[in-house]
């Protein structure tokens, strides 16, 4: 069955990306997709070639979208990647790129997509963030830090967009079986292992949680019932009951003890 809504998605080659991008076009919406490299095409996906990181691209890749089909009304900022590290081993390159990919990418597409929401008087912005939004995850310092700039982001953007009949949704989900693991980019410097011997232990931790993780289709299927919604949620945490359980407890937990709690949680 046909369904007129557009939907830009931005990173559709693996991951949530790709299971939403699947999930959307088998439900008839019509579907328009980013990545960075040629990639094997779904069936019923428009592929636009674009880099979140690049201001030329992404205007361009919303303006192809805007001549073909005229309106935007979801626009799911995926996007993202990962460094994991000591912070003081992070290079500066590093640090950019973590909060170009993440943050700055997000800002460039909604920035892109915002006039014409406007002006339609409708529309809906999912953005990505994470557990790692809502928690400080040691290692994953500057991860975290791209993931709790779009928190506030979006809080301050929902009250600015609502009279313009915009929605603003943020996800946050826990560990996950993606390609996200493999890609990240981690400091495996010597020096970096003998300064802070948690390190290793700690990363490797947190990558088993993520690879005996949910699935990505689980994801997908919450993705479309909030894409169907008239009225969805500010946020929506798709996570296991155990992670989010944590959250609750660092609103009600002293700081020091809750930190002492997740520095166990993560083997230091």
């Amino acid at each position: 069955m046909k369904n007129n809504k557009v939907i830009l998605i931005t990173g559709i080659s693996s991951g949530f990306g790709l299971e939403i991008a699947k999930t959307l076009s088998l439900k008839g919406y019509v579907v328009y997709g980013t990545v960075r490299s040629a990639v094997e095409h779904l069936p019923d996906v428009h592929y636009l070639n674009m880099d979140v990181r690049n201001d030329e691209e992404v205007k361009a890749a919303v303006n192809t979208v805007m001549s073909e089909q005229g309106h935007i009304d979801v626009l799911i900022n995926n996007a993202g990647m990962g460094v994991g590290g000591p912070v003081e081993f992070i290079s500066p390159e590093d640090v950019q790129k973590q909060m170009d990919v993440n943050f700055l990418g997000l800002v460039r597409m909604t920035q892109a997509v915002l006039p014409q929401m406007r002006n339609n008087k409708s529309g809906t912005i999912i953005a990505f963030s994470s557990i790692g939004g809502l928690l400080g995850l040691p290692f994953q310092v500057f991860y975290s830090a791209s993931k709790f700039a779009i928190e506030g982001f979006c809080e301050g953007l929902r009250m600015e967009v609502r009279e313009h009949g915009i929605k603003v949704v943020v996800v946050e989900p826990g560990d996950f079986q993606t390609g996200f693991t493999g890609n990240r980019c981690k400091v495996s410097s010597a020096d970096a292992f003998k300064a802070y011997p948690s390190y290793e232990r700690s990363l490797s931790s947190a990558e088993h949680d993520e690879q005996t993780g949910l699935t990505p289709d689980y994801l997908a299927d919450k993705i479309a019932k909030i894409v169907a919604s008239n009225k969805p949620r500010c946020r929506y945490m798709i996570a296991t009951p155990i992670q989010k359980s944590s959250v609750f407890l660092k609103k009600v937990m002293p700081d020091m003890l809750f930190s002492k709690m997740i520095a166990w949680f993560y083997k230091m």
